[in-house]
């Protein structure tokens, strides 16, 4: 292989739509949307999938303990590796480019490479890591976090499903459980390429999000225990109601939004109840809220208030209560040279392009503490996201994967000062 002008260097599109294409029909559901759920039967198809399209580029494919899948590309020197990537697990009803983009964009562009013969100073990486959904398995970002350091893999290697299946017994099960230690890379850098899963780039006729951080997440659960009975025979006074208690942490947590302005943003995403029966009052109710803020304090405010707001709400039912903390990540800020380079490498190739922050977290997040890390956006549409209607125009697909493929190669060649 050579080195050579790389003015000129574009991903081929066609190739791209047609690995997206594929991947997108394993675990395919209606509305042309996708299941493809951590570590069951049809991840490990698409692992599989994505591991022959690694070999047949020509890349050592290593698999670690906690089951992220890393492949790649040797460099003129030996050195540590230039690494993007995302991941290939999705929600229960998402679409084909959430975190599948960042994978196959990748081997685009190790595709590319080679079809020019073109050779980098140091090595590339291309990435896919476990359970970043966070849909069966808790936390969300799991295989990227153990990945760097973040999560222990013994504590996540024990975690549960619904089902009692443990991540260990599944990556087993599925052939994924591999020998490679974790917390052992430390990157020369990392950037991924990803759909924004947001409406800023399109309603302001912007292709490339030249993304500077990422806002912070907490995901509570609130567990509400009180006294089934009767629903006709118990006055209200009386009563130690766990459905009317969910109903007053989802209200509060659109009000407690709207009082703190944005950046604040709050979800209840799930609301169980026992004994789930519309002549009973529940005994028992467990809610899950999502908090996000791109500032530190402000979300530990939001915090502080839903705890005292559940505390309160039990104390007047007569409820117990059980305030947990299921995952916690700070507001994190990318490497500027990098998120400069993006810019730069946007412009040249005639990309409108815009900094901003990430409202959604990505494996990304884990990277940033050991190296230079930042992302790249492309619109979606609508900024529909974890939806099968999620839709990025072919267009914005080959400006993002070209604007990967330039950064990438600056990183590999040393064009860019890191030190």
């Amino acid at each position: 292989m050579m080195s050579m002008d790389t003015n000129n260097l574009r991903i081929n599109i066609a190739r791209l739509l047609d690995r997206l294409d594929q991947l997108a029909q394993i675990g395919k559901i209606d509305g042309d949307g996708v299941c493809r759920l951590a570590l069951t039967d049809e991840d490990k198809a698409g692992r599989d999938l994505v591991c022959r399209w690694m070999h047949d580029l020509g890349l050592d494919v290593s698999v670690d303990r906690v089951g992220n899948v890393i492949g790649t590309r040797a460099g003129t020197e030996d050195g540590p590796v230039v690494l993007t990537g995302s991941h290939i697990d999705t929600v229960g009803t998402g679409g084909r480019y959430d975190g599948t983009l960042g994978v196959l964009a990748g081997l685009e562009v190790i595709a590319s490479m080679n079809d020019m013969d073109m050779q980098t100073t140091l090595p590339l990486g291309v990435g896919f890591f476990t359970n970043e959904e966070g849909v069966r398995f808790q936390p969300d970002m799991m295989g990227s976090m153990v990945h760097q350091g973040h999560l222990p893999l013994d504590g996540m290697l024990r975690s549960k499903d619904r089902d009692g299946a443990t991540l260990d017994g599944e990556l087993n099960r599925i052939g994924y459980a591999g020998d490679v230690d974790v917390d052992t890379m430390r990157a020369a850098a990392f950037v991924e390429l990803h759909v924004e899963q947001g409406p800023v780039l399109e309603q302001r006729g912007i292709t490339i999000g030249a993304v500077d951080s990422v806002q912070g997440l907490l995901w509570k659960q609130i567990t509400f225990s009180g006294t089934s009975n009767h629903a006709g025979t118990t006055p209200m006074s009386l009563r130690h109601d766990c459905g009317y208690a969910a109903g007053e942490i989802a209200t509060f947590g659109r009000h407690l939004a709207i009082d703190m302005g944005e950046p604040q943003v709050v979800t209840v995403g799930t609301i169980l109840m026992e004994p789930n029966l519309i002549n009973v009052i529940a005994k028992q109710s467990i809610i899950t809220v999502d908090l996000r803020n791109t500032d530190l304090t402000l979300l530990r405010e939001a915090e502080a208030r839903l705890d005292a707001h559940a505390n309160n709400i039990a104390a007047s039912e007569g409820l117990d209560v059980e305030i947990e903390t299921l995952a916690r990540y700070d507001p994190t800020p990318f490497d500027q040279r990098v998120v400069d380079l993006i810019t730069d490498n946007a412009m040249t190739l005639g990309c409108s392009v815009r900094q901003m922050p990430s409202g959604a977290g990505h494996d990304a997040q884990a990277f940033a503490p050991n190296c230079p890390t930042a992302m790249i956006f492309v619109p979606s549409v609508g900024g529909i996201s974890h939806n099968v209607a999620e839709y990025t125009e072919a267009d914005d697909l080959e400006a993002g994967t070209n604007v990967l493929l330039h950064t990438l190669v600056s990183l590999a060649n040393r064009e860019t000062d890191l030190s």
